[in-house]
């Protein structure tokens, strides 16, 4: 991986060719993904008002971001990491390409049966535990176009920086130059770094670098050096930036930061800027403190080559904020005012900071109230590229442009339905984890679980613009509202041929939402 990506390198760094005018006028792009970064790991507020959390932490670049473009308070990604990104990838929703939990290892035989964890009486279906395979030669991983290599197609410079987490381990995807990116800095499949410091060779066992599948890959040249991930891969991701300028090509930056996954380990740089509070809090903050000014640096740098004005910049999270566990304090509690936290269709698990510059089109310090999900940003950014999206698995995409609310039109989401499917086992328990899907259509959202025996009923009903806590089920209250939303379910379910749980003693799979049958 390491010899593709040094090859790639050396290409870009080459005598630089005749640009045609058409590329010289395509924007620039930085597209900022942040791992399993809450809607509240912030200083930007996006409710109605700050909240203790935003006082807590130290984002300036990302208010600097928020001034001078739009920011959305109801933006949606996955439960968990690699839905989110195979969906950004693909501009297909998750129950359609069936990456519906978090991959690492190969899967050969397509008939295995992969059980759920844990004493559950549902057993999971057989996802596409792979993840993306391009190629269309591998058992159990979607096939689409993707997103870099789109790009990459009409002249763009594609650069990977950071985490990838497309496929599992020896799948082509698992490098991300498998699926269109030109150059990649330190992707590979496993989801998590062995490491944050580079004095421990950014490894699990620092004696031993790439000898655990989740050493960080492609860095060695930082090993021993008293460096962090986050500062590593800006550098060498404004490396490659320098390099596509000089060539005079337009890029795609996508800035996937490891950060601020676990293990929660502090960035000594920011550390001391949060006493008082919980180490594992502290080291949190600064987590996130770093990645903020990763954001800066790289704004720094495109400035630096004078290309501000032709560069969009879109920031997005993969997930909600981890809350589980792992924390200080109660467990999903770290995202409130929103219920749960990673791995939950709870507000908490899905809804995530969202921003976006787009020089001359955004207006500055502007705020978008519809609700986005994260297969919007394939055809969103394919569109401000000039390019055309292609026809995916069952010949659509299922992801809708928000460019028109970046030209300032809003309220388009009205009517529209949003679903997030999670049909298996992620391991914690609480609020809105483990096996179940949820709907929202404009205020109103529900939450189906798939296990018929469980004790609080198969079904949540909440009025998010009263209660964006998820404090109140409403299913007993509003009947015909649950009906209405489970059949909306149901269908866009049964559209996307999304695949349901097995119930364990009955080999068979779990039933569409059908809130008539069980009055």
């Amino acid at each position: 991986m390491r010899f593709l990506c040094l090859v790639m390198l050396l290409h870009f760094v080459g005598p630089a060719v005749p640009v045609p005018a058409d590329e010289q006028d395509k924007p620039n792009f930085i597209l900022f993904l942040v791992d399993d970064m809450g809607w509240q790991d912030t200083s930007v507020p996006f409710w109605d008002k700050p909240t203790a959390y935003n006082e807590r932490y130290r984002t300036p670049h990302m208010q600097r971001l928020a001034n001078q473009g739009m920011k959305f308070t109801d933006a949606y990604a996955c439960a968990v990491c690699s839905p989110s990104r195979i969906s950004l990838m693909t501009g297909l929703n998750a129950a359609r390409h069936r990456v519906t939990d978090w991959t690492l290892h190969y899967y050969q035989d397509p008939a295995a049966k992969l059980p759920s964890r844990g004493r559950s009486p549902l057993g999971v279906p057989q996802w596409n535990i792979n993840g993306l395979s391009p190629l269309g030669d591998i058992p159990l991983a979607v096939q689409a176009k993707c997103l870099p290599a789109l790009l990459h197609d009409s002249g763009y410079c594609t650069i990977h920086a950071g985490k990838a987490h497309f496929g599992a381990l020896t799948t082509a995807a698992a490098n991300p130059q498998g699926i269109g990116f030109d150059v990649n800095i330190a992707g590979h499949a496993p989801g998590g770094p062995g490491s944050y410091y580079g004095k421990q060779n950014f490894a699990t066992d620092p004696s031993k670098p790439g000898s655990n599948v989740w050493d960080i890959p492609g860095l060695e040249a930082y090993h021993g050096q008293d460096i962090f991930l986050t500062e590593a891969l800006t550098r060498e991701a404004n490396k490659a930036i320098d390099t596509a300028v000089a060539n005079q090509q337009p890029f795609f930056l996508y800035m996937a930061h490891y950060a601020i996954h676990a293990p929660i380990k502090p960035d000594p740089r920011f550390v001391d800027h949060y006493p008082g509070i919980p180490p594992v809090e502290a080291a949190y903050a600064s987590l996130i403190e770093g990645m903020d000014k990763s954001l800066g640096d790289l704004m720094a740098n495109v400035e630096r080559h004078g290309l501000t004005d032709k560069t969009i910049v879109l920031f997005m999270s993969d997930n909600g904020g981890l809350s589980a566990h792992a924390r200080a304090g109660q467990p999903h509690t770290h995202n409130r005012p929103l219920s749960s936290g990673k791995g939950s269709n709870h507000e908490g698990g899905i809804r995530v900071p969202m921003l976006v510059k787009w020089p001359g089109v955004t207006r500055p310090a502007s705020v978008c109230g519809d609700a986005i999900i994260i297969e919007d940003f394939f055809p969103s950014i394919l569109q401000m590229a000039g390019i055309d999206p292609p026809r995916q698995i069952g010949g659509v995409i299922d992801g809708r442009s928000f460019v028109p609310q970046l030209r300032g039109n809003h309220g388009l989401s009205q009517g529209r339905r949003l679903v997030w499917h999670y049909p298996n086992h992620w391991g914690p328990t609480g609020p809105g984890i483990n096996f179940c899907s949820a709907i929202r259509k404009d205020d109103w959202k529900l939450v189906y679980y798939h296990d018929a025996s469980r004790k609080d009923g198969q079904y949540e009903l909440f009025n998010l613009s009263d209660d964006i806590g998820e404090s109140s089920n409403l299913a007993t209250a509003y009947p015909e509202r649950v009906a209405e939303l489970a059949d909306d379910l149901a269908e866009k379910l049964a559209k996307y041929n999304a695949q349901m749980p097995i119930v364990k003693a009955t080999g068979q799979p779990v039933p569409l939402p059908n809130y008539e049958l069980k009055r």
